[in-house]
């Protein structure tokens, strides 16, 4: 595979800190990301697929139960790269240097299509329940150092989740508004609704 875009890139990223995940088959050298989102979600996935189909031989499939549609890139070197950033024992976590220097716009809009949340206009979190406290810990710093976002992590339950600090909802949504794809902006409060999707 050829070099990759770096739309592609921000597509990927956002998506491992979201329901994307990277595999290595046994005996093979390089990894590959596997994208999977429910059948309400279909555009969503579609989109997504649209902007990596040129790393990609097959297209997008419904599972057989019909609950879920996914698809897979092919193997690429880069992959391989985030893999042994963000995997141990494989298990994802999260790798604060590679998102400092990669993690952008696009990249925090694919995070909150993927895994974000809102109560009310003001309450939005980012649910990060599967990584580890000390990985959300350094997830909020990500989001500080980078953009000037603060957040706290909250409990939900018996885990913990991101929620973005009421008077940095307008700077999260100034950022992230106008690459939040038709279908999924039921995620953004209509306060915040006022940029087209490029």
């Amino acid at each position: 595979m050829g070099s990759l875009t770096p739309l592609m890139k921000s597509v990927i990223i956002g998506s491992l800190l979201g329901d994307g995940h990277l595999r290595i088959v046994k005996g093979r050298k390089n990894a590959f990301l596997e994208v999977h989102h429910s059948w309400k979600q279909k555009k969503y996935i579609e989109w997504k697929f649209k902007i990596l189909k040129n790393i990609c031989k097959r297209g997008i499939k419904r599972s057989k139960d019909g609950k879920r549609y996914k698809f897979f890139t092919c193997q690429h070197k880069w992959l391989t790269v985030l893999y042994f950033k963000f995997y141990r024992k494989g298990k994802k976590q999260v790798n604060k240097e590679i998102l400092l220097k990669n993690l952008d716009e696009l990249g925090l809009a694919v995070w909150y299509m993927d895994d974000g949340s809102k109560c009310r206009d003001t309450d939005i979190y980012l649910n990060t329940q599967y990584f580890s406290l000390k990985d959300q810990l350094k997830l909020l710093e990500v989001l500080r150092k980078k953009f000037k976002i603060e957040a706290r992590v909250n409990k939900d339950k018996h885990y913990f989740r991101i929620r973005i600090l009421k008077r940095s909802v307008p700077v999260f949504f100034k950022l992230i508004r106008k690459w939040i794809i038709p279908s999924m902006r039921y995620k953004v409060p209509k306060i915040f609704e006022r940029s087209q999707t490029p």
